[in-house]
């Protein structure tokens, strides 16, 4: 009789080797994962820096991850096809094969598309075209929200979804979607309103009715603005969009005015010769703009004689403004004192008035005595 127990120890040692080969495969993939990183991608990184745009290098920087994933998938891919009890043809290994890579894929476009702002600063040095700063960040969300999409759609499909089907039923529901996101929809038309009216850029000063501060971003929905308490404020973009918005970091100039009140009592040749002093020192003043300048006396008052300064600093910012202002006033004070001309200084006068002669009590009189003695 024939032993044939060899033929089963053979058939265990194949096992045996297949499952050895396996995790050899992955334990290898693992290793050149390492080696990728840590060699490999610096080098190619090297190459990519001495390119003359930076594309190239922003592309790296973006799927570097993804691609240290894509060789882990690889070498399971390739170690289960030596897995005996395992089919690599089997329809759901392979869906999620497909699925693994579209998901890195989108990871990478993720990555990439917030390299956005790069992207457009180089097309306007190319073509000196400048793109408004707030457009950048909002369509940055826009290609995200695309991305996404895009490769939810892809994944639906793969896994049997009628993506066709879906929207078809978003429309029979249309109504109650549109309904029930109102205020979503105002907020992205508000949006949209302020990106194209461009009444703000991302970094400037504005006042509204209900906030004033530094805008600091725009989403689909709202506009983030940090006050001067240094608190974040975000507003609706549907009511921001129908407030009235003062820019200040528009300011060509900053503005100084004022009515500076002298004495009444102060003599005519003194009051015309301060205003003359005043008037050629702001206009000879560096930080003053020469285009508009009024030092002048307009009226009277009850206690004072009103000199009018209104002139604009050639600086916006707020701190210069500050010390041109400051500057001036001491010197103001100066030209006053050297005239011998006073501020007036409002005062208040109190009259009491006697209602009528003093009645003395007959019965409190005291008398006098006299002198003489009396008989």
């Amino acid at each position: 009789m024939i032993d044939w127990s060899f033929l089963k120890q053979l058939d265990d040692f194949d096992v045996l080797k297949s499952i050895a080969i396996t995790i050899g495969i992955f334990i290898l993939f693992s290793l050149f994962r390492k080696i990728f990183t840590k060699y490999i991608f610096k080098l190619i990184l090297k190459l990519a820096n001495k390119s003359p745009t930076s594309l190239f290098k922003n592309i790296l920087y973006a799927f570097e991850k993804p691609m240290r994933w894509l060789i882990v998938i690889i070498g399971i891919y390739v170690a289960l096809e030596y897995f005996p009890y395992f089919d690599e043809k089997n329809f759901a290994f392979i869906r999620l094969i497909r699925v693994a890579l579209i998901v890195l894929i989108t990871w990478g476009l993720w990555n990439l598309s917030s390299g956005t702002s790069e992207v457009f600063n180089k097309i306007n040095e190319h073509y000196d075209n400048k793109i408004d700063e707030i457009l950048i960040p909002f369509l940055t969300k826009v290609l995200r929200f695309v991305i996404v999409a895009i490769s939810f759609s892809i994944i639906a499909q793969e896994f049997g979804y009628d993506v066709n089907g879906f929207v078809a039923g978003l429309g029979l529901g249309g109504l109650a979607f549109a309904l029930a996101a109102q205020e979503v929809i105002k907020n992205l038309f508000g949006g949209v309103v302020i990106i194209t009216e461009k009444p703000f850029n991302l970094g400037d000063w504005i006042m509204t009715p209900s906030i004033e501060g530094i805008v600091e971003d725009i989403s689909f929905r709202s506009t983030a603005v940090r006050t001067f308490a240094d608190s974040l404020v975000i507003i609706p973009n549907s009511t921001l969009s129908n407030e009235p918005i003062t820019n200040w970091s528009e300011m060509g100039k900053r503005q100084i005015s004022y009515d500076l009140k002298i004495s009444s009592h102060t003599p005519k040749e003194k009051l015309e010769h301060s205003i003359k002093q005043i008037r050629t020192y702001v206009e000879n003043h560096p930080g003053i703009h020469p285009e508009t300048i009024f030092v002048n006396f307009t009226r009277y008052e009850t206690d004072s004689l009103n000199i009018m300064l209104y002139f604009f600093t050639k600086t916006t910012d707020w701190g210069e403004f500050l010390a041109i202002q400051e500057e001036i006033n001491f010197k103001i004070l100066e030209i006053l004192s050297k005239e011998n001309v006073k501020v007036a200084v409002p005062a208040q006068s109190l009259r009491v008035e006697e209602e009528g002669p003093v009645k003395r009590n007959p019965l409190k009189v005291k008398k006098v005595p006299s002198n003489k003695g009396e008989k």
